[in-house]
């Protein structure tokens, strides 16, 4: 017999503001403690030293972590001029001085360069795996890490203010899977000089945004009394943009029941255009989400059902 998940059923997001000093994982402990959730899951990793927007998936609304991992994310950062560390943040051992200093106009040239698609190699303190290990595992113990380059999306980047002349403030609009830390050493490397961050803050992440955070203090305030309020947010917020299909009660049954409906009868109740073969939709039967589903061959495959 399965082993039961010891508490609650609770199912749903609720938008942390991270505090520097601890893990996205830690993080996501505090939340399953102070609400008592049965099952939780972060939206995308944050860096232990930054601070922000960490949406927490909690019970059903794991099975759509994805979609949150997937959304756009906006950061401002302040990147240090002058400074190499092992891990491109102010965490890491310095490992390489610059006495240059770029000038506003300098920086702002550069920027197109970090615009669009790019290619950059992440961080070695990274939670990427290397033969089954995390880079920051290994580079913790010593051992040399490669991690081969990527490509990534930067939808837009703004120098915001020159701090001081040791230190420059952006804005950053990223797709998945971009590393601040990368883009700030890179921008230095490309001007001359050398660079890491030293402050990083998340704004959003999809649909999240710092104006619905709260802080772990204040959720530990709250305690088991956050699911019942305004802080648990809906498992379908990550899921809005997604064609929305209205299902009949048997309809429902059989897609909980892992069986295929027929597409035809739906299409034409929900009135959806642009809905092809592969496409992922959202199945609603009586206002509530019933599965994550894709149409094949003029039907409706089930692939995530949802348990409430």
């Amino acid at each position: 017999m399965a082993r039961k998940r010891r508490g609650k059923p609770i199912h749903g997001w609720i938008v942390v503001d991270k505090p520097a000093g601890i893990s996205s994982s830690a993080a996501v402990s505090c939340v399953r403690r102070y609400t008592g959730a049965a099952k939780a899951g972060h939206g995308g990793t944050l860096d232990p030293s930054a601070t922000g927007v960490l949406p927490v998936a909690l019970g059903e609304a794991t099975k759509t972590v994805s979609y949150a991992m997937d959304g756009t994310k906006t950061y401002h950062f302040v990147l240090r001029w002058g400074e190499a560390t092992t891990s491109d943040d102010s965490a890491g051992e310095v490992t390489e001085l610059s006495d240059r200093r770029p000038t506003e106009r300098e920086i702002i040239d550069v920027l197109d360069v970090f615009t669009g698609n790019i290619v950059q190699v992440p961080p070695i303190y990274s939670a990427i795996k290397v033969g089954g290990r995390r880079a920051y595992e290994l580079a913790r113990a010593g051992q040399d890490v490669t991690l081969a380059p990527r490509t990534v999306r930067i939808e837009r980047i703004r120098l915001e203010r020159l701090c001081d002349a040791d230190h420059a403030a952006f804005f950053v609009v990223a797709g998945k899977g971009a590393y601040m830390r990368s883009l700030g050493r890179d921008i230095a490397r490309l001007l001359g000089t050398v660079g890491h961050l030293s402050k990083l803050r998340r704004t959003s992440v999809g649909p999240f945004t710092e104006n619905q955070a709260i802080s772990l203090d204040n959720l530990e305030t709250l305690g088991h009394s956050a699911p019942d309020s305004e802080v648990l947010l809906p498992v379908e917020t990550v899921l809005a943009d997604i064609p929305a299909l209205a299902l009949t009660d048997e309809e429902a049954r059989k897609l909980k029941h892992g069986q295929a409906v027929p597409a035809l009868p739906l299409a034409s109740r929900s009135l959806l255009k642009n809905v092809n073969q592969g496409d992922t939709v959202v199945a609603i039967a009586g206002g509530k989400l019933v599965a994550l589903a894709t149409i094949k061959g003029g039907v409706i495959h089930p692939l995530r059902v949802m348990n409430f």
